[in-house]
């Protein structure tokens, strides 16, 4: 069958892409969870945390029926706490150091708890912080992502007035356009991006791109100062012969599809090889299978010691029906017609550690063949390399390079998230925010709390 869209019934679409965490049903449920907790010393659950969220604090407010202020204890160190409850990898963060772990026993469902605050604070609209007077400081902040946002969220508590340029048509960056459809839902994260920007002083400008319609020197001249924070999102290319035959997409575009146009308007081969062992391969590789695709085979040129996502997430596609090939990276797209019929692989194996510390893949000069008709491409994302060199910021390898968690070498230009350490989790980002809020109101010579 050809890669084509519409593969299933409205029902079936449904089915396949609803909440893959659901929320606790009942309120007695979520007590029970919240009443094991043991509200540890020094609790190693909030050191995990990169927003540093005083776990303990928040569940102890579940068991009093303090919701509201339970929220107001997680949303105070991630402003996007509710989105985070639905995608972070607790299993290697929160819940993962959780002590009962150790006890050979279930950690506390930190995500489900987080979530049970958050969104009831979403859902009935709390106002849990308010803006102070506006200080006469205007502030530019480069991308409505998670960074963007977090910045622009703290700066504008502290009454500076900031504008947000976002290239795309809705805010939430990753977060919208970049996860799974069954973690997140295109209007949850609507929902978020209105709560934080509820606080008011906060203007979006969407559809505006910077280098493109904007331009930084415009914008030091016009603000008192900037924070980018436009993430990355060009896809790695494979570099191998038959790269741009019909039926190969990268992961990125791939995802951004199904979360702009629908399940129902994005095409899926039946027969799907995806490159890559990231997150982003398993929700590509994930939702292929859950759009209609009858096979989805991974190829990983590693071993599973080595994968870069988590063991939560290979489950998720190994119970979807997805097959893993370890010690297997693409040499050759074969078409006809100018159509993708197969993929050649190269069985690797590990040599000697590379600049990452891992084994480096090395080619054994044997290969293999798939009969496939679509190939995602997800081996990583490459910053904006030429932005960055044009914009007359210091890089390394594209990313913007700071000092002191968020100042670059233009005097009044700020910048944090995946446009500085190349991509990592929505909570890392966050946290970036805050840092460079920080950063820029000292810059601003503003008291700080």
């Amino acid at each position: 069958m050809p890669i084509q869209k519409n593969r299933l019934k409205p029902n079936e679409y449904d089915a396949n892409f609803q909440d893959i965490h659901p929320p606790f049903e009942t309120k007695d449920a979520a007590l029970v969870e919240a009443n094991r907790c043991l509200y540890c010393y020094d609790a190693p659950c909030t050191k995990s945390c990169p927003t540093g969220i005083d776990v303990p604090k928040f569940i102890r407010q579940i068991t009093t029926g303090n919701i509201k202020g339970s929220a107001h204890t997680i949303l105070a160190s991630n402003i996007m706490g509710a989105g985070c409850s639905r995608v972070c990898p607790v299993e290697k963060l929160c819940e993962g150091a959780c002590v009962y772990n150790l006890m050979e026993e279930d950690p506390i469902p930190i995500a489900k708890l987080q979530r049970y605050s958050t969104e009831m604070a979403l859902e009935k609209n709390w106002k849990l912080f308010d803006r102070k007077p506006a200080v006469g400081k205007k502030v530019a902040v480069i991308g409505a992502g998670p960074a963007g946002l977090s910045c622009a969220h703290r700066l504008s508590r502290e009454g500076v007035d900031v504008t947000i340029f976002e290239k795309e048509q809705l805010g939430g960056g990753l977060m919208t356009y970049g996860i799974a459809a069954y973690k997140v839902t295109p209007g949850f994260c609507k929902d978020e991006v209105d709560y934080i920007l509820s606080i008011g002083g906060i203007n979006v400008k969407y559809g505006v791109a910077l280098g493109r319609d904007v331009q930084l020197d415009e914008l030091k001249k016009e603000f008192d100062a900037v924070y980018l924070a436009f993430g990355v999102g060009l896809a790695r290319r494979l570099d191998i012969p038959g790269e741009e035959l019909e039926g190969v997409v990268d992961a990125i575009s791939f995802i951004y599809d199904i979360r702009d146009k629908g399940f129902d308007k994005v095409p899926v081969g039946d027969k799907v090889a995806v490159i890559g062992m990231g997150m982003t391969a398993i929700d590509a590789a994930t939702q292929a299978r859950r759009l209609g695709a009858a096979e989805v085979t991974i190829l990983y040129r590693r071993t599973k010691d080595e994968m870069p996502c988590t063991q939560k997430e290979l489950d998720i596609a190994m119970l979807d029906g997805c097959k893993v090939i370890w010690l297997a990276a693409p040499k050759e797209v074969i078409g006809r017609d100018g159509k993708v019929i197969s993929l050649v692989a190269d069985v690797m194996i590990l040599g000697e550690p590379d600049a990452s510390g891992r084994r480096a893949p090395v080619a054994t000069g044997d290969t293999f063949s798939l009969d496939v008709d679509m190939v995602i491409k997800a081996a990583g994302q490459m910053p904006f390399v030429d932005l960055v060199k044009n914009a007359g910021l210091d890089e390394q390898g594209g990313k913007v390079r700071v000092k002191d968690q968020a100042i670059t070498n233009i005097s009044n230009v700020f910048a944090g998230g995946d446009c500085v350490n190349g991509g990592k989790e929505v909570v890392d980002a966050v946290q970036a925010g805050k840092d460079g809020a920080m950063q820029i109101l000292r810059f601003l010579g503003m008291p700080i709390e």
